[in-house]
């Protein structure tokens, strides 16, 4: 007979063919899967659309306990007597030095 080669693929070779589509077929899907924006689970990191921004600036730092003490004195919050009596309570508190 003319045109026949011997009988076709062989049955391992049918097994490979099935196997290499399935593969193939699944990394499609995989990818598509991948690229697709549509919700990523919380499998991946998420792509930043805007530049990050730089950290905050430090802003002025915290006043001192004596700080805020003069400060009140000076905004006549608090009378001279009162001043001195926290102020040496301040000074006692940190065994004497300012």
């Amino acid at each position: 007979m003319m045109g026949w080669y011997g009988g076709g693929m062989a049955g391992g070779a049918w097994v490979f063919m099935g196997l290499f589509w399935i593969v193939l077929i699944a990394a499609i899907i995989w990818l598509v899967v991948r690229l697709l924006p549509s919700g990523n689970h919380g499998h991946a990191a998420p792509v930043p659309t805007a530049p990050v921004a730089a950290p905050p600036v430090p802003g002025p730092r915290a006043e001192s306990p004596l700080e805020i003490l003069d400060r009140r004195l000076a905004l006549g919050e608090i009378d001279l007597e009162t001043y001195q009596a926290h102020r040496a309570a301040i000074i006692a508190s940190r065994g004497g030095v300012q």
